[in-house]
């Protein structure tokens, strides 16, 4: 039995969700710039129609990026500011993994190629393929848009799925272009509910950290300075 809270600003979308011993209830709105304004009363909604405290709750998880830099510092302080009041551990996700596990699990004989737009030119990116979850492929990563790796995960015997922001801007190249992909998902993103799916399961396997050593997943060193909402 598992109860976990979980939640995401990492992009344009705000989302909240409880995960029950499998039962999922999410709040999410498409909300670039209101994700302060939002999250805490999401949280709140979820907890009150459930009828529990958050002291209830085995862990908090959270979209640790990579992805917008202003929305994982809040989704960061949010969730830091909840487990040290309840004395709760945190479960990390990857919002890269999130968008991969929505769609792996309507193709799982596929590979997922997640790129989303990072801004000055870059993109994040990560492929990954169906085991049961969403399994990492080599590693995430933030490269210049002509640098992402495309080519190294296309796959001859797998239906590719092009998912996130980042595609619109990689077709400009002609290979990319020209690639067959089974699904292409330009308004993928990363959701609460799938997050608690993914925390679980990460949850049973004991992969959690105190609250004082939660840290977002940037990938990029100079970013204070970027506004990026």
């Amino acid at each position: 039995m598992s109860r976990l809270l979980a939640i995401d600003t990492s992009g344009d979308a705000c989302s909240a969700a409880l995960w029950c011993d499998g039962v999922v209830t999410e709040q999410f709105a498409l909300t670039p710039r209101d994700h302060t304004r939002l999250i805490l009363p999401m949280v709140d909604a979820l907890l009150g129609q459930a009828g529990l405290a958050l002291r209830q709750l085995d862990a908090i998880a959270f979209g640790r990026g990579p992805g917008s830099f202003t929305g994982l510092r809040i989704s960061a302080g949010v969730v830091q500011g909840l487990a040290f009041g309840a004395g709760l551990p945190v479960v990390p996700v990857s919002s890269l993994a999130a968008v991969a596990q929505q769609a792996l699990r309507a193709h799982p004989g596929a590979r997922a190629l997640v790129c989303m737009d990072a801004r000055m030119g870059e993109a994040y990116f990560a492929a990954y393929e169906w085991q049961g979850t969403a399994r990492l492929l080599g590693a995430e990563l933030l490269a210049p848009l002509a640098d992402v790796p495309v080519a190294q995960f296309m796959a001859a015997d797998r239906a590719l799925l092009a998912l996130g922001s980042g595609w619109p801007l990689l077709s400009r190249d002609p290979a990319v272009a020209a690639a067959a992909f089974a699904v292409m998902e330009p308004a993928a993103l990363p959701r609460a509910a799938v997050i608690a799916e993914l925390a679980a399961a990460a949850w049973r396997r004991g992969e959690s950290v105190p609250a004082h050593r939660v840290e977002p997943a940037y990938l990029r060193e100079q970013v204070a300075w970027q506004k990026d909402g």
